[in-house]
């Protein structure tokens, strides 16, 4: 999801966890996300009684879509329209406004078909052709003499690939884009077709697409109308011809217990990692990446409450939406029944491997003891747009200092003064120095016993004192101190003494061996987790899923309830409900209503709004599109529950649940509150 939860603090706890033993592996521990170069036909066949053909698997394959470079769509009708999701085009939409327009306030609708507007840049892309080239790379990948030949073999392999196949017959004209698999244990080669003229038909207010904000995010049930349609038209201006690949609209949607499949491309999980790995991401990775968003968040808020904007709301919203995930994920790490069962399968497949050689189980464990040290600064020390400006002007400062010893690059000097002159112009402000101690605080919090250089930064001071001295007395919020700066030669400018310049050359070089270690151990870790990913497949079977890669996956599932805080969810959820959480939190924001939803009629509040399903989801499946088995659109992927959030590391749908608009929700909507009479028609195929 291009939009990455209560902080639940020490452990993910699951009310079932007394009924359900979570520490035994089980048969999807790795997931559901399967390949259409290898659908799992005889489990389809096993769980469902299913047994689609190779048409079915291409129809489905060619009427989903990937959304840009974040989000995941369908076409749903024959004309080339479009779904997805509503948080997947509030960016994109807004410069699509005329005078007196407001899309957030008032939604838009395209009456006709003149009036649907292009996104200029936007654009959208269809899988046509796939193939596995596992046999021709790893053929030149295993003539190599050791693990960083291996990784350049292997990116002249693909390099040769693409230019074969771009002159292929079916594949020229595609944009082909090669996928590594299981940590580089196979591949593949895509042709997407891409389709570059995208025009919005119509965006339901932000207060419908995001009902329940922050509060809601990650739960269940749901009241989202969270959808977007747009309009794919062709090089001469018209509606694209879709008819062949499309799924229809079915607007009663699916039953319980029926099997549901979510075609789109979830973006990363990390499932094949190593319990030493997930120690690792549970110890250090994750407690820092959530100490840096929550403390930026925060001062955001407090900066909004101050002064309300959009663009600030955005930014918030954005940064709860990864704490909410990653404090999802780091729960699942700690809690030790699923950490149990991840160790469990691991100690399986150890003992079922015969191993030649050297234990890459063994390995990976001394790879992060070298690396563990630095993990804190890989995420904390570096430059970022939320860390703030006087983090950026040191990274801009030392290298501009770096540069002053290349030859003939006035230019590229040129290029860096303007950057550090605009940075340093806002440095000396409380806001600033907010930041900038928040830093300092975030490295001295986390800072490895074995890679310390944090207290010759604080000199004795706390985080906030020492901030607000370097900012009063560095000469670099002086313009005219600036310039001479400039004017000083490079021995000159390397003795100057500036606090803040002194403290950037303590802390970037600090920064840049960090990520010079983790990037030099990559070869070798990424031999390792393919050689893990194999011994797995040896034990397991090859037919387990790859980590999700945003690519095109199909997910199976079914349509089912869970138990959730004393109680049970409901499979869907109505209308009815989202007006009972608008009065019970007396209209206000963010369970607020637009005034056209006053006096809704029956037939609207008795309509499906909502329901959730086992399917495998995960970021980057927000608008997929989530279908029945005769290939008919019944909904919307638009979230995961919280329960859903250890799924980066493993699979148990247990409580797991993806959580989707109901198509018969969208058209109820499209019907009796907007009166888009033509979408409608579109949709229903009448």
């Amino acid at each position: 999801m291009k939009k990455l939860l209560v902080i639940l603090g020490i452990g993910l706890t699951f009310n079932i966890l007394a009924q359900t033993d979570l520490s035994k592996p089980q048969r999807f521990d790795y997931g559901k996300m399967w390949t259409f170069e290898n659908p799992p036909k005889a489990w389809f066949k096993e769980a469902y009684g299913f047994e689609p053909g190779d048409d079915w698997f291409e129809d489905v394959r060619k009427s989903s879509l990937r959304f840009a470079s974040w989000c995941s769509a369908s076409f749903v009708s024959p004309n080339g329209l479009i779904m997805t999701n509503h948080h997947c085009s509030r960016d994109v939409v807004t410069p699509l406004q005329k005078e007196g327009d407001d899309f957030e306030k008032n939604g838009f609708y395209a009456a006709t078909l003149e009036d649907e507007r292009k996104a200029e840049g936007l654009f959208v892309e269809q899988l046509i052709m796939t193939e596995d080239i596992s046999s021709k790379v790893l053929a030149q990948m295993d003539k190599a003499k050791d693990d960083t030949e291996r990784a350049l073999f292997r990116d002249s392999a693909l390099a040769q690939i693409n230019r074969e196949y771009a002159m292929k017959e079916g594949w020229q004209g595609l944009r082909l884009q090669t996928v590594s698999f299981y940590s580089g244990g196979k591949f593949s080669l895509y042709g997407y077709k891409r389709y570059s003229d995208i025009r919005l038909v119509f965006i339901p207010e932000a207060q419908l697409g995001f009902f329940g904000g922050d509060p809601d995010n990650f739960t269940f049930p749901r009241y989202n109308l969270d959808c977007t349609f747009w309009r794919a038209y062709d090089e001469n201006g018209k509606p694209v011809n879709t008819a062949s690949h499309y799924f229809k609209f079915n607007t009663d949607g699916a039953k319980e217990g029926e099997p549901v499949f979510v075609i789109g491309n979830p973006g990363s999980t990390e499932r094949y990692r190593t319990t030493k790995q997930l120690e690792y991401d549970r110890d250090i990775r994750f407690p820092a990446q959530i100490a840096l968003l929550t403390n930026r968040h925060d001062a955001m808020q407090r900066e909004y409450d101050k002064n309300p904007n959009v663009d600030l709301l955005n930014d918030i919203f954005g940064l709860s939406n990864s704490m909410k995930a990653f404090n999802g994920i780091l729960g699942g790490l700690k809690n030790p029944a699923l950490m149990a069962r991840k160790k469990a399968t691991e100690d399986e497949i150890r003992s079922k491997t015969k191993l030649k050689g050297e234990d890459p189980w063994n390995e990976i464990e001394k790879v992060f003891s070298q690396i563990r040290k630095y993990g804190p600064s890989t995420t904390l020390a570096g430059p970022g747009g939320i860390k703030g400006s006087v983090v950026n002007l040191m990274y801009a400062l030392t290298k501009y200092e770096a540069a002053l010893d290349k030859p003939n690059n006035a230019a590229a000097l040129d290029k860096i003064k303007a950057e550090i002159k605009e940075l340093a112009k806002s440095i000396n402000t409380p806001k600033e120095k907010e930041y900038f101690a928040m830093y300092l605080s975030e490295l001295k919090q986390f800072e490895h016993p074995d890679f310390k250089y944090i207290d010759k930064v604080l000199d004795g001071k706390s985080p906030q004192a020492r901030a607000e001295r370097i900012i009063d007395k560095t000469d670099l919020t002086n313009e005219k101190d600036l310039e001479k700066l400039f004017e000083k030669s490079a021995d000159k400018f390397k003795k100057y003494d500036d606090p803040l310049l002194d403290v950037a050359r303590i802390i970037c070089p600090k920064y840049n061996e960090a990520v010079n270690a983790f990037q030099s151990s990559t070869p070798r870790r990424r031999a390792l987790e393919a050689k893990i990913a194999n011994n797995v497949f040896n034990v397991k079977g090859t037919n387990l899923p790859p980590d999700a890669s945003f690519t095109l996956r199909i997910s199976d599932g079914v349509v089912k309830s869970y138990n959730y805080n004393g109680t049970i969810a409901p499979i869907k959820t109505t209308y009815y409900g989202m007006y009972d959480r608008y009065h019970s939190f007396d209209g206000k924001y963010p369970f607020s209503l637009p005034a056209r939803w006053n006096n809704p009629p029956q037939e609207l509040l008795q309509a499906p709004m909502n329901f959730i399903s086992t399917n495998d989801i995960i970021g980057g499946n927000s608008g997929s599109p989530i279908i029945n088995s005769k290939k008919e659109a019944v909904g919307l992927i638009f979230d995961g529950n919280i329960e859903s959030l250890p799924g980066n590391f493993i699979f148990d749908e247990t409580a797991n649940r993806a959580v989707s608009v109901h198509a018969g929700g969208m058209y109820a909507a499209i019907k009796y509150i907007y009166r888009a009479d033509r979408l409608a028609s579109e949709l229903s195929g009448k």
